[in-house]
């Protein structure tokens, strides 16, 4: 056989395996068939850089190059339904293309001849010093992506000396995910109609010795998560033992809900959140108060009315609303707003260690990530996920000292600008 028609032989298996796979599903990839791709509707995220060949996937946590090469795998080790629910955005998923392509409208400005062989990349987040300003975002479900679930984020966050902030509907308890830390952990808070669920939550991380709680305030409705309807009809198990309907059958997954009465709950939505919420709760606990999905700077300005202790700029990585603007458009409106006077950090998005410092040098105290961590959950595990934190930091020091700084304090405006 000539190198001709071997090339065109593993050509068109590699177009036999897209064609038979759940891949398909995803935005951007539906346009591939055998004979060739065609036009997409959707642009992916992130498989333009991850190799889709079976045969090319990495083989462990140290194979990777970045982030991206643990997706595939993760995909190929998940279930599909499970897969497609870590994946999904919403609607057309304007939002989920977005918070990756808003980062092309900002530009770095480096600057030359200055001694960055010593780099500083520790941060102060609300009282504590943490190694680096890359902060574990809340994700809840970890145990359908990995047996080990948020235990294994918990111990992976570790060596790096991460922030942690844990999910309401993490599988594993505040206390067990504490103790897989090593340290005091922050916790996510879900909003529920019932105010009295809510501070029995509240009530519990405190307990655990948590400092921060992180109040999510862009879950209010209803959501059309296309790409996990698809994938989910490739999902040959019978689910109906682990989703019976009703909250009480939820609530056996979701373990931080564990003895408390949800007798008057009748739905998970917050849709009769207000301001007034916050009030009640930064009356009611000695906790730093984040608010977690503020985009607007109406919004920044009343949190600090509100006395919060500062915000996260958020649109849930595109899983909550599809209103088509990433959350690195929306930062320097909310930092110009906040002026300094509580924490900025932000998530959606960030895959890179350029993503990161563009960020930081708009006014971001910090950057929170989810996916990238849950695709090396679900590659690797534990080790999976270690490899996913490490590539960031190897990637922003590598960006900070193209840049030409050496601490995050010397990361300023002036090295960022808005491309024309």
């Amino acid at each position: 056989m000539s190198r001709r028609d071997i090339v065109a032989a593993s050509r068109r298996r590699f177009m036999q395996f897209l064609a038979g796979s759940p891949l398909l599903a995803l935005p951007g990839v539906a346009g591939f068939a055998a004979d060739g791709p065609k036009p997409r509707s959707k642009l992916p995220d992130p498989l333009t850089w991850a190799p889709l060949d079976p045969d090319q996937l990495i083989a462990s946590p140290k194979d990777a190059i970045n982030v991206f090469d643990f997706e595939p795998v993760c995909r190929k080790n998940t279930p599909p339904a499970h897969f497609g629910y870590m994946a999904s955005g919403i609607d057309d998923e304007v939002t989920l293309r977005a918070n990756r392509e808003g980062f092309l409208k900002f530009q770095l400005r480096p600057r030359r001849l200055n001694d960055v062989s010593k780099v500083d990349m520790s941060v102060d987040l609300l009282g504590t010093k943490f190694d680096t300003p890359i902060v574990v975002a809340p994700t809840g479900g970890n145990l359908f992506i990995h047996p080990e679930g948020e235990v294994a984020v918990a111990r992976a966050a570790r060596p790096g000396n991460h922030a942690q902030i844990l999910s309401a509907s993490a599988n594993y308890t505040v206390e067990e995910v504490t103790a897989a830390r090593g340290a005091p952990i922050w916790f996510q808070l879900y909003v529920s109609p019932d105010w009295n669920v809510g501070m029995a939550l509240a009530k519990r991380a405190r307990t655990a010795g948590c400092p921060v709680i992180a109040v999510t305030v862009d879950r209010v409705g209803g959501r059309n998560q296309e790409t996990m309807f698809r994938l989910r009809r490739e999902d040959a198990r019978d689910c109906i033992e682990c989703h019976k309907p009703g909250i009480t059958q939820r609530a056996l997954r979701r373990r931080n809900y564990e003895g408390i009465d949800l007798s008057n709950l009748k739905s998970w939505e917050s849709s009769n959140l207000t301001w007034d919420f916050l009030k009640r709760l930064r009356d009611s606990t000695k906790m730093k108060i984040l608010v977690k999905g503020i985009v607007t700077h109406e919004d920044a300005k009343l949190c600090i009315e509100h006395g919060m202790d500062g915000l996260i700029v958020s649109n849930h990585g595109a899983r909550g609303e599809d209103n088509g603007r990433s959350t690195i458009d929306a930062l320097p409106e909310i930092v110009e707003a906040v002026g300094g006077r509580i924490p900025v950090l932000v998530d959606s998005g960030f895959r890179r260690g350029t993503d990161i410092v563009k960020a930081l040098a708009i006014g971001a105290s910090a950057v929170c990530v989810g996916r990238p961590y849950l695709w090396g959950l679900g590659a690797f595990g534990q080790p999976g996920v270690e490899r996913v934190l490490e590539l960031l930091r190897i990637e922003l020091r590598a960006a900070m000292q193209q840049c030409g700084v050496k601490s995050i304090r010397e990361i300023t405006p002036a090295f960022v600008r808005r491309a024309t």
